[in-house]
């Protein structure tokens, strides 16, 4: 199965956490390799049993999540966070699992005004989340998802009642959220969850109406009520994106943060960094300046589509010390491109190949992937670079020769 694949979200009726596994396990995710995913972060916790149900007269995969023990505690993100890094997950199943929870603290944090670090996540420290987020981001590994991106989101309206008590909808978490998103009301109750919210903001590069795509599965997953006249249903469209579009179209919009800092811990630029990619930066970069008085700084430089704008501001003004932020509306043009993977030492590699007009530019091996493969076998990351180098370069895959027709888009 390929590992480049796209999914689509089709969060028009709503999304929780629950109806997301339950889709991704209609779409083709092996359940029994998900269950084993979640028995790594919390053993012989849950039990995950998906039947298939109606919803207004829909067929759809509703995930029943048992638990088997009655200790049902309250964690903190630094424990939740603990749980998933002593786990035997895959690096990317991690990564996102990790990306989620860390979403949905700085979340409950703000709205809260509680450090990061000190919220309990009520519900979602509960079994069946940590199920319903390690178990999404289990079952797009097992379907080879490389990108994600979702549509409009049905928020609800009215009222709920929550452990904090009787609460607006959507809720002070979901609203915090849903900023920088497309939502609408769509219907009464509350139809968006945070950890729904949460799941498709920390994995989705962006908000958009369904993309050009080939699709290849389609996968439906039921909440728990069955609404007359409105199925209560998340729907994933999986598959390749098709080519972009040639480089002298008018591109793509984009904006490019920056801020000079000249009095931060350069300990901390880092995760600062690496937290601006999680929260949907295209990219981040540091560049050493000198600024008035002779003082050294860096000038912070993210680069993001429009709709991410404030969610990335907002990240800037929180985790480093500056006083303001530079915008400047940019167009983006990005070179097709296409993966093909190449055999190497006892695994596979990634070659990621830019073209145009059909004719190859630019050839790359996925350095992630050299990375894991020299750690699982012990050698120096620059060898097995030159090897998946020359392995591309083997399969005919240089500058100025044809894209290979069997080539996976993106």
């Amino acid at each position: 199965m390929t590992s480049h694949r796209h999914v689509w979200v089709d969060a028009s009726a709503g999304v929780a956490g629950d109806m997301l596994l339950g889709a991704l396990l209609d779409a083709g995710a092996d359940p029994r390799a998900v269950q084993h995913a979640v028995d790594t972060v919390i053993p012989h916790a849950v039990r995950l049993n998906p039947t298939t149900v109606t919803r207004a007269g829909l067929r759809a995969v509703h995930v029943d999540v048992q638990p088997l023990t009655a200790d049902l505690p309250q964690r903190t993100w630094p424990a939740i966070h603990d749980l998933l890094f002593r786990s035997d997950l895959p690096e990317r199943v991690r990564e996102r699992a990790s990306a989620v929870f860390a979403r949905l603290a700085d979340t409950e944090a703000h709205v809260h005004g509680i450090p990061a670090d000190d919220v309990h996540f009520h519900e979602v420290g509960a079994l069946d989340s940590i199920a319903d987020i390690v178990g999404v981001c289990a079952a797009l590994e097992e379907l080879g998802v490389a990108t994600l991106s979702a549509g409009e989101v049905a928020v609800g309206s009215g009222r709920v009642h929550t452990a904090h008590g009787d609460l607006p909808v959507p809720v002070p978490a979901v609203a915090h959220l849903a900023q920088g998103w497309r939502v609408r009301a769509g219907g009464t109750g509350e139809l968006a969850t945070p950890t729904g919210m949460a799941t498709i903001r920390a994995l989705a590069d962006r908000c958009e109406d369904l993309p050009p795509m080939r699709i290849d599965t389609i996968g439906i997953g039921a909440g728990r009520r069955d609404t007359p006249g409105r199925a209560n249903v998340v729907r994933v469209l999986v598959g390749a994106p098709t080519p972009t579009a040639p480089s002298d179209s008018p591109g793509d919009p984009a904006v490019l943060l920056e801020a000079n800092i000249d009095d931060l811990d350069p300990r901390l630029w880092p995760e600062i960094l690496a937290a601006l990619l999680r929260d949907g930066a295209a990219d981040a970069w540091l560049v050493p300046i000198t600024m008035k008085k002779g003082r050294p700084a860096h000038t912070l430089s993210v680069l993001c589509h429009p709709d991410h704008t404030q969610t990335l501001r907002e990240r800037i003004f929180r985790d480093t010390s500056t006083l303001g932020v530079r915008e400047t509306g940019l167009r983006k043009h990005a070179l097709p491109r296409s993966f093909i993977d190449v055999e190497v030492a006892d695994g596979s590699v990634a070659i990621k190949v830019g073209h145009r007009r059909g004719v190859i530019v630019q050839v790359m091996p996925e350095f992630d992937q050299v990375a894991a493969l020299a750690r699982r076998l012990g050698r120096p990351e620059r060898q097995v670079l030159a090897e998946a180098s020359a392995a591309a370069a083997a399969a005919g895959l240089v500058i100025g020769a044809p894209v290979p027709g069997h080539a996976s888009p993106t």
